[in-house]
């Protein structure tokens, strides 16, 4: 099984992603044959910072659970849900 065929059961989840120029926690929006549309999160504030595409034959590690994607995870669920009682 290649790496791209594995990532696209993994679109829309939250993960850390490690290519060739770059490392960055995110979210998975799209996984094709020839890219990978990757929106950054700024763990700071946890507000997404930039949408990337990168080339799938560029990507080198992907995390996809742990402490730190759980941190994430949790954080962006308690904003949706702090949102929900604001409205």
């Amino acid at each position: 099984m290649r790496l791209i065929d594995k990532l696209k059961s993994f679109e829309r989840q939250y993960v850390f992603l490690r290519w060739a120029t770059g490392a960055e926690y995110g979210k998975l929006n799209y996984v094709g044959d020839d890219y990978v549309e990757f929106s950054v999160i700024d763990v700071d504030n946890m507000e997404y910072r930039e949408t990337t595409i990168i080339n799938s034959s560029l990507i080198l590690e992907v995390i996809f659970g742990g402490a730190d994607i759980s941190r994430i995870v949790a954080e962006i669920s308690s904003m949706l849900n702090n949102e929900e009682n604001v409205n």
